[in-house]
C-alpha cells in the first residue's frame, strides 16, 4: 500500500517541480518587462516634470507684477514675524501688531527715500557738469586707442554729445514716468500684502499644519515653519547691524576721498551688501569710476573702491561668519546661481529676494531631509 501511494505521488512532485520552475520562469520574465516599463515610466516622469518646471517658470515671469511684491511682503512678514510674536506675548491683537510692524516698515521706508531726495536731486543737477570733466579727462586717453575712433568731437556733436542727451531727456524722463504707476501699484499691493498676512500669519500656519494627515508630519510642518521664521529673522536682524557698519564706514570712506554726497554712498553699500557677489562688484566699479572722476591721480582715484572692498572683504569674511557661525552657511555657488535666476526674473527686487529664498529653501531641505545616523563602529 504505501509503495503504492509513494509511487502516486511521484508524479505530483514532478509537476510541483515542474510548476516551481515555470513559475520562477515567469516571474523572472515580469521582472525584465517591469525593468523595461520602469525605465519608460522614468523618463515619462521627468518630462512631465521637466514641462512643469518650464511652464512653473514662465508664470513667475508673466505673473511677476502680482507675485514680486506678494513674495516680497510674505518674506518680510517671516523676517518680522518674531517681533509679532513678542507683541503677541505682551496681548496685542494679531491685526494690531500687524497694523503696528506694518507702519513702522512703511515709515522706514518713506524716511529713506525723503533723506535720498536731496542727494539725488543735487546729483541730478551736477550731472551735466562731472559729465564735462569726465570728457574732458578721458578723452585725450580714449584718443590713443585707435580702433574705438574717438576724439573730443565725438562728445561735442552727434548722437552722444551732451546737448544730444539733454534734447533726448523728455523722452526718457517720459519712460521713467511711465514706470512710475506700475510700481506705485506694486508697492500698495506689497503694504497690504504685509499687512494682511501679519494679521492672518498664526491662521495661516494651523491651516498649513492641519493640511497634514499624519501627526510625524505635522509636527515637521511646525519644526520647518518656525526654523524658516527664525532663520530669516535672526540672519537680517543680524546682517542689518553689520551692514549698517558697512554703511557708516563707506560714509567715511567717501567723506576722506573727496567724493560728493557721502551719505548717498554709505545708503547704496548698505542695500548692496544684502547682494552677495554682485552687490560689492557693482559698488566698486562705481567707487572706482567716481574717484577716477574727482582725481588726477590714479592712486588717489581707486583709494575709495579699494578700501570699501578690503572693508567688506574683511566683513564678509570674518566678521560675519563669527557672529553668525555655520548655522546659516549657504553655499556660495547655489547663491550665486540664485541670484542670476532671480535677477534675470524679477530685476532688482529679484536680487534683494535671492537670499532671502536660499534662505528658505535651504532650511526646508535641512528640515525635511533624513538625518544619517552615524553607527559606532563595532569591533571585528
Amino acid at each position: 500500500m504505501d509503495d503504492k501511494a509513494t509511487g502516486a505521488d511521484m508524479p505530483r512532485d514532478t509537476h510541483a517541480r515542474a510548476a516551481e520552475k515555470a513559475g520562477r520562469n515567469h516571474r523572472k520574465t515580469i521582472h525584465r518587462v517591469r525593468i523595461r516599463k520602469s525605465g519608460l515610466d522614468l523618463a515619462l516622469v521627468w518630462s512631465v516634470i521637466g514641462i512643469f518646471l518650464i511652464m512653473a517658470v514662465a508664470a513667475i515671469y508673466i505673473a511677476k507684477a502680482v507675485l514680486m511684491p506678494i513674495t516680497l511682503a510674505v518674506v518680510v512678514g517671516l523676517i518680522l514675524g518674531l517681533a509679532a510674536d513678542r507683541l503677541g506675548e505682551l496681548g496685542v491683537p494679531p491685526m494690531a501688531s500687524a497694523f503696528i510692524l506694518s507702519t513702522l516698515f512703511a515709515l522706514i521706508v518713506i524716511l529713506g527715500a525723503n533723506a535720498l531726495l536731496t542727494p539725488m536731486a543735487e546729483l541730478a543737477q551736477e550731472a551735466p557738469a562731472m559729465a564735462e570733466r569726465a570728457i574732458e579727462r578721458w578723452v585725450p586717453y580714449l584718443e590713443k586707442i585707435e580702433w574705438l575712433h574717438i576724439t573730443s568731437a565725438t562728445f561735442r556733436s552727434g548722437p552722444v554729445s551732451i546737448e544730444a542727451v539733454l534734447q533726448n531727456t523728455g523722452s526718457i524722463l517720459s519712460t521713467v514716468a511711465s514706470n512710475v504707476t506700475p510700481a506705485i501699484v506694486q508697492g500698495l499691493i506689497f503694504f497690504a500684502a504685509l499687512l494682511l498676512f501679519l494679521g492672518s500669519r498664526l491662521a495661516i500656519r494651523k491651516a498649513l499644519i492641519i493640511g497634514f494627515s499624519d501627526r510625524a508630519r505635522r509636527l515637521a510642518a511646525i519644526r520647518t515653519y518656525n526654523a524658516i521664521q527664525t532663520a530669516l529673522g535672526y540672519y537680517f536682524a543680524t546682517a542689518s547691524l553689520i551692514y549698517a557698519g558697512v554703511g557708516l564706514s563707506m560714509v567715511l570712506i567717501s567723506w576722506i576721498g573727496g567724493l560728493q554726497m557721502p551719505i548717498l554712498w554709505g545708503f547704496f553699500a548698505f542695500l548692496s551688501s544684502f547682494v552677495p557677489f554682485l552687490g560689492v562688484t557693482i559698488m566698486t566699479l562705481a567707487l572706482g569710476v567716481a574717484g577716477m572722476l574727482t582725481h588726477d591721480s590714479l592712486i588717489l582715484g581707486l583709494a575709495p573702491a579699494v578700501a570699501f572692498f578690503t572693508v567688506h572683504a574683511v566683513v564678509e569674511n570674518l566678521v560675519t561668519p563669527a557672529v553668525m557661525g555655520k548655522r546659516l552657511e549657504i553655499n556660495a555657488f547655489a547663491v550665486f546661481v540664485a541670484i542670476i535666476f532671480w535677477t534675470w526674473m524679477w530685476g532688482a527686487v529679484g536680487a534683494m529676494l535671492a537670499l532671502p529664498l536660499s534662505l528658505i529653501g535651504m532650511t526646508v531641505f535641512n528640515e525635511l531631509m533624513p538625518k544619517q545616523r552615524h553607527l559606532p563602529r563595532l569591533p571585528g
